[in-house]
């Protein structure tokens, strides 16, 4: 999910910022077994033949130190039929460097697992692996990384090599600013930002402490939105200024998880009065009068969002078949348009009726019907969250 977010923060000093944007990118850095697999891959180089030595001629430039040999990788582009790599793909000099980087994705290959195993379909993984693999890299970096997974093909041509697919994002931009700013100064600034909009919104509640996990998960909220919003392919830039992050804006990912607390404390409200015996427990839906919903803005939420969710979901995560090529397209914009656009109608919806009312009897069928409806909202809220690597807020 953090398509965007990997081109631009993946280098080693930004792993605690992924780690607090909840960003579970598979590392295969550092470690007993990296030289092992450096020596492995060096040996496979010596029996591949696509291999040549790097022999340098009078007049030519000096090769550098860690130069290994040099892979052909057009004409094994042509011989394996593989479509969908930059015809410019001609001859790779390999280097330490190269061989290490590719040990490292062997290794992340290995960290690699799947909750049901049982459910994958056998004849996608022939060697019993249960990865595939999605090089998620800028549109500047797209060429070294083909160059990298044809590499990885050559020398180790098993079934997890055959399933490598290419996940292009383009560049993320920032208007005018100051000096270079990196991952941490970008988190640390939209972290600044959340406090201060947290505080002229709720007072002094915001500064206490047990805000602090919430102020955590607005900015992450925040981020991925400004990072997702945004088809992956095009460019991002990002507006640094304080007025660009607010709890308010209705464009925002804090907007969206504001919403999705206020559903939290609806129900929490309804289930402590329920408690107290103010109003009886909700009936099962086999037992409603649905029929009691006669707003406007209750149809909009059941056609607009209830019904179509699966259908977001599909038009989110749309991969290719093998033939189609080595590129992917990841639609997170479909995923947090959908969120922005639920919010705002539910907020209309939210702020205009009145769920809990007088606890009279001969309103309860008209309540007990909101409240599964909207119980079904925050359901879709929580999935939708869940794809983005979100976890629902409680209360703010």
């Amino acid at each position: 999910v953090g398509v965007r977010l990997v081109p631009a923060l993946a280098e080693e000093g930004s792993r605690e910022v992924l780690r607090r944007l909840r960003v579970d990118w598979p590392s295969g850095s550092g470690g007993s077994a990296l030289p092992d697999t450096v020596s492995a891959l060096k040996r496979a180089l010596g029996r591949s033949p696509c291999a040549a030595a790097c022999e340098q001629g009078p007049g030519t430039a000096a090769l550098p130190e860690d130069v290994i040999c040099k892979v052909h990788l057009k004409s094994f582009v042509e011989q394996q039929g593989l479509v969908g790599y930059d015809p410019n793909l001609d001859v790779l000099v390999v280097t330490e460097g190269k061989l290490r980087s590719l040990a490292e994705l062997q290794q992340a290959v290995l960290q690699c697992t799947v909750s049901n195993a049982a459910a994958l379909p056998a004849s996608c993984f022939p060697d019993g692996s249960c990865c595939s693999i999605v090089h998620v890299v800028s549109c500047e970096e797209e060429f070294q990384q083909q160059q990298l997974d044809l590499l990885w093909r050559i020398l180790d041509p098993g079934a997890h090599t055959a399933l490598q697919k290419h996940l292009v994002c383009g560049p993320v931009k920032v208007t005018n600013p100051p000096s270079p700013i990196g991952a941490d100064q970008y988190f640390q600034l939209r972290k600044r930002q959340m406090y201060k909009a947290s505080v002229m919104k709720y007072g002094e509640l915001a500064q206490d402490e047990a805000w602090t996990e919430v102020i955590d998960t607005l900015t992450a909220a925040a981020i991925r939105f400004e990072m997702l919003s945004t088809a992956h392919r095009s460019q991002i830039t990002l507006d640094l200024e304080d007025s660009s992050i607010s709890t308010k804006g209705t464009k925002s990912g804090a907007f969206v998880m504001y919403n999705c607390a206020r559903l939290a404390t609806l129900f929490d409200t309804y289930q402590r009065a329920v408690e107290r015996g103010t109003y009886p427990p909700l009936l099962p839906a086999s037992e409603l009068n649905f029929s009691c919903l006669r707003e406007e803005g209750e149809w909009l939420l059941l056609f607009n969002y209830l019904l179509p969710f699966p259908e977001v979901l599909q038009q989110a995560a749309q991969l290719p078949p093998p033939s189609k090529g080595i590129r992917i397209t990841a639609n997170t914009e479909i995923v947090c348009k959908f969120l922005i656009q639920l919010s705002m109608d539910f907020s209309s919806y939210y702020n205009r009726v009145h769920i809990l009312g007088e606890p009279l009897p001969h309103l309860f069928d008209q309540m007990f019907a909101r409240l599964r409806l909207l119980g079904a909202v925050r359901d879709v809220f929580h999935s939708a969250l869940a794809t983005l690597h979100l976890p629902p807020l409680s209360q703010i």
